[in-house]
């Protein structure tokens, strides 16, 4: 069998075939073709929840698929763009949210928020690599984790960060090797632990950072040989990763569906 490292770097050392690969899938391609012949069609909003193919592959692409069905929220995140200090996406702590407002920003741009290439390529490589990391998981849920934390890590600014998202923080408590009960720890001491044992600079060395995963496989790879353990909770049921408390508590304020 495969270990988790080798799995991790069979598809990183040569990521570009990777994702040429992925694109090729007939649906994946299917799925593209469909979204680069329609977004720049699309002029306002209510356009795009209106065909739900396009909707679906944007929040597919952020990492938002179990989002997809709070309408009522995902409408507000992009009505009310990330250009104030309070609009709702950067009261979250989940940065897809803000990434998507980036991508799609109606609010910014009105009608030619579409026309954008980030709004359109830029879409559709997030695409893929959405697709990439959840079929290696579908092998190997650690290969996942480690993909994950390769292309978020960098962007986070502190410990809070990493423990704000449950698939970071998975990986930082295997790297440091923390009992269960560590997670249910006051969240300061959490993150004064985590900045004791990483130096956070490191996560934007491609270097270090990769020295970091080879520990995370190869403690993995010991971890979850034989455990019953459902690593792959820490996602939801297919992207992104866990909602947090802060998230569900915005969906309950608002009703579902698209208005």
């Amino acid at each position: 069998m495969t270990t988790t490292y080798t799995s991790y770097k069979l598809i990183t050392t040569n990521l570009t075939s990777s994702l040429d690969r992925v694109a090729k899938q007939p649906d994946v391609a299917r799925e593209t073709e469909y979204y680069l012949s329609h977004i720049g069609n699309i002029k306002s909003i209510d356009d795009f929840f209106a065909d739900s193919r396009l909707y679906d592959y944007a929040i597919k692409a952020h990492g938002l698929e179990d989002m997809g069905y709070a309408k009522a929220f995902m409408r507000k995140v992009l009505a009310e763009g990330i250009d104030s200090d309070d609009a709702f996406a950067k009261q979250l702590t989940d940065s897809r949210y803000t990434d998507l407002v980036e991508s799609l920003n109606f609010a910014r741009n009105g009608a030619a928020a579409t026309s954008f290439e980030k709004a359109q390529k830029g879409v559709a490589d997030k695409y893929m690599r959405q697709t990439l990391e959840q079929s290696a998981g579908e092998e190997n849920s650690g290969v996942r984790l480690a993909l994950y934390f390769e292309r978020m890590a960098p962007t986070v600014t502190n410990a809070y960060g990493l423990l704000a998202d449950n698939a970071l923080a998975q990986v930082v408590r295997t790297v440091m090797q923390t009992p269960d009960e560590f997670a249910a720890a006051d969240i300061d001491k959490q993150a004064a632990a985590i900045e004791k044992a990483i130096d956070l600079d490191d996560l934007k060395s491609p270097e270090k950072l990769g020295k970091l995963l080879e520990r995370f496989t190869a403690l993995w790879e010991i971890d979850h040989s034989s455990s019953g353990y459902d690593p792959l909770a820490v996602f939801g049921s297919s992207s992104g990763y866990g909602l947090s408390a802060d998230l569900l508590l915005s969906i309950n304020t608002l009703k579902l569906g698209g208005r």
